[in-house]
């Protein structure tokens, strides 16, 4: 890909498979279950039987020597060789069973934990802005063709607990209107706000970065090309500035090392000493659903 050995962050921190995890016997080819425990990838074209579960699963045939398994949010995509027959495709499913369920039962749980972070865009909504309280209010009446907003920090004409965040609107504006007015801020601050800190930690880790590409990924904080190309997601915006700066200088780092070796760690660690405590808790964030 051109220059283009790219690294990427995963926002589900999804590691690969490694080793066996045998998980419980099951039959391939039935249908499913009567009960709740199904996970159907919407491009299924098999599926397996595991104890109480049933999995449909997205089958891509390739040129490579052997079984692959991931686990996305829209369920498991499994890439087989060709010359391997469907049978043994199904039977190594159910070998793998115990992680595959694992992973589809992380991944639903957190999907549902997103969908309750959904936004109803209202006056005197909250939502999270560089990881503090930030507070909506809309004005009515404007005849603005674009939204106007107006930023003011807590002390700042805000409340005690809260910015607040002022967004001018027709007063015909409706829940979708509101929502892309504020998006469109949210875009604005990150892209100025992450160019900053690809600024500060680039002379640091003596590399130098090209471009940078906002992205609304839904599995990925930010990916890195040999070129100097840089993409993050806008949505690291919500979160606090620390988390931020660890997705910002992990993609700078990987223009010195195109891998995740310990090199590429000590590397990280020179600017980030605390990355590995950031790497966690970044796991376990949740941003808000549009």
């Amino acid at each position: 890909m051109h220059a283009l050995l790219q690294y990427t962050l995963d926002l589900f921190g999804a590691s690969p498979l490694k080793g066996s995890d045998a998980g419980p016997a099951g039959s391939a080819g039935e249908a499913p279950p009567a009960g709740p425990i199904t996970f159907m990838h919407p491009r299924a074209t098999r599926q397996v039987r595991c104890g109480d579960a049933c999995i449909g699963y997205a089958l891509e045939r390739g040129r490579r020597r052997s079984i692959g398994f991931v686990v996305g949010a829209e369920g498991l995509s499994v890439r087989a060789p060709r010359g391997v027959t469907l049978r043994q495709v199904d039977a190594a499913v159910l070998e793998k069973s115990r992680w595959v369920l694992r992973k589809l039962s992380e991944t639903r749980e957190r999907h549902e934990r997103l969908e309750a972070l959904r936004i109803d865009w209202r006056d005197g909504v909250q939502f999270d802005y560089l990881g503090a309280p930030l507070m909506l209010q809309l004005a009515y009446g404007t005849r603005r063709s674009r939204p106007a907003t107006q930023y003011l920090p807590v002390g700042a004409g805000a409340g005690d607990d809260a910015a607040l965040l002022r967004l001018e609107l027709p007063a015909t504006a409706e829940a979708t209107q509101i929502g892309a007015g504020v998006q469109r801020w949210l875009i604005g601050q990150a892209r100025t706000h992450f160019a900053q800190r690809l600024d500060h930690f680039a002379p640091l880790l003596g590399v130098h970065w090209r471009k940078l590409t906002l992205s609304s990924a839904a599995t990925r904080w930010g990916s890195a090309s040999a070129d100097g190309a840089i993409r993050l997601n806008w949505r690291l915006i919500h979160l606090a500035p620390g988390l931020i700066d660890y997705v910002v200088a992990h993609e700078l780092a990987h223009l010195r090392v195109m891998n995740h070796s310990p090199q590429f760690w000590d590397v990280v660690a020179s600017v980030v000493p605390d990355h590995m405590a950031l790497r966690r808790q970044l796991k376990d964030e949740s941003v808000p659903r549009w």
